[in-house]
């Protein structure tokens, strides 16, 4: 995939996820959540995630 192919996936993506958690925002504090405490818990969530164990790229390459 050219480099170009992928920034253009990975920024549908980020609108994708923008658009996702901005509506669980906004569903939350309609629920009388707390919009800060929301805030921290989709900032919890984003540092709990990992690349699971056999998926990520080799830092050295494809031609290891």
């Amino acid at each position: 995939m050219a480099c170009v192919e992928k920034l253009k996936v990975l920024r549908e993506n980020l609108e994708e996820i923008q658009q996702l958690c901005q509506e669980a925002l906004e569903d939350a504090v309609l629920m009388e959540c707390d919009e800060r405490q929301f805030k921290q818990v989709l900032v919890n969530l984003c540092n709990s995630w990992r690349i699971p164990t056999g998926n990520a790229p080799d830092p050295r390459g494809p031609l290891r």
